[in-house]
């Protein structure tokens, strides 16, 4: 199986930046994809970045410009650099790996991280 550990989730003052990470590890032929979401309470989950195999690179509209998604392949790890944060980042932030697993191609969820922003 597949294991997604997080880490860098913490408690920032809003203008300060964070950086979280994802390692990815488990048995994989491929990693097709790999994202960061987030839930703030009583929200949906929602897509913040995507960074696919190709390297094609998605964000959420409020975080462009703020946020950088980025991978390091040797490593199966994904990273968000959050800069400028705004109280309204505050959420639980999640990695989301796309991966092939034998045949099949499967959705693997990290335990979350706190991310909270103070005004």
């Amino acid at each position: 199986q597949v294991q997604l550990v997080e880490s860098g989730g913490d408690l920032v003052q809003a203008g300060g930046s964070l950086r979280l990470s994802c390692a990815a590890s488990g048995s994989m032929q491929s990693i097709n994809a790999m994202a960061w979401y987030r839930q703030a309470p009583g929200m949906q989950r929602e897509l913040v970045a995507v960074i696919t195999s190709g390297d094609r690179i998605n964000y959420e509209d409020s975080v462009k410009g703020r946020f950088t998604i980025s991978r390091d392949n040797a490593k199966n790890t994904v990273y968000l650099q959050m800069n400028n944060l705004k109280p309204e980042d505050t959420a639980v932030y999640y990695c989301n790996v796309v991966a092939t697993v034998g045949w099949r191609v499967n959705s693997y969820w990290g335990q979350g991280t706190q991310v909270t922003v103070s005004s």
